[in-house]
């Protein structure tokens, strides 16, 4: 039994065939040949299935999530749920997610890391995004009624003392999961992952196709997927053979 999400094996013709499709979109060239071949077809149609649903109109910010696990599992729910870009601020911690727990996913997505939180904010607002806060207070929004009429950033704050009065103060909005249970709030990485699930689903309905990237996203991303596909001591034999 195959694995979910696993591509059937190809016939020798249906794999000329993909590759083909991939050079006419422009997600394959030829002068990157010599790394995309060593690819088996049935691993580049995965790649390519996962770019079709991937988004940069949702994306993470992190604020001081110090430690590995969190880090890390936010990473794996973001590749999941298919967002692109996460965002960190540092706090007392240096951002390294625990590798056991990202399977992987550090090398799907984007990290961009910012020097502090109004400098994040600032960009992110400067790039079209409306920045919500995860915050537990009475003026929050619950999480299944944000509005996701335009790119919207969710920001998390650390495991212990949530965002910083200035995280909160900077967005344009709060949001809260609904708790009907004695606690009250969720650890960050399952707060996460439920947000994510949540307003993945209802954007793609809102935004259509102003949710998924762009043709030039894909090219670039695709590229850089079939990189990280190969370890980095192939990928420079392969590199300094071509030069040769």
């Amino acid at each position: 039994m195959s694995r979910p999400g696993a591509v059937p094996e190809m016939s020798k013709e249906e794999a000329e065939a993909f590759i083909e499709k991939l050079l006419q979109e422009g997600l394959l060239k030829e002068e990157n040949k010599h790394i995309w071949s060593m690819i088996r077809p049935e691993r580049l149609k995965r790649m390519y299935d996962v770019l079709n649903q991937r988004t940069r109109y949702v994306s993470v910010l992190l604020e001081a999530v110090d430690n590995g696990h969190n880090q890390a599992a936010v990473l794996r729910s973001s590749d999941a749920f298919g967002i692109q870009d996460i965002y960190i601020v540092l706090g007392e911690a240096a951002f390294e997610p625990n590798k056991n727990v990202t399977q992987s996913a550090h090398k799907w997505v984007n990290i961009n890391e910012k020097p502090d939180i109004n400098t994040a904010v600032k960009e992110l607002k400067e790039k079209g995004y409306q920045v919500l806060a995860s915050c537990l207070t009475k003026d929050s929004v619950p999480v299944d009624e944000i509005d996701l009429s335009g790119p919207t950033v969710l920001v998390f704050g650390n495991e212990h003392s949530g965002l910083s009065e200035e995280a909160v103060n900077l967005a344009d909005g709060k949001f809260v999961i609904p708790m009907h249970g004695f606690v009250q709030s969720l650890n960050i990485s399952v707060a996460a992952a439920v947000t994510l699930y949540q307003v993945t689903k209802r954007a793609r309905r809102t935004a259509g196709d102003r949710y998924y990237l762009s043709k030039e996203e894909k090219q670039e991303l695709f590229i850089r997927w079939i990189k990280a596909s190969v370890s980095p001591r192939v990928l420079k034999m392969l590199e300094a053979d071509k030069r040769q």
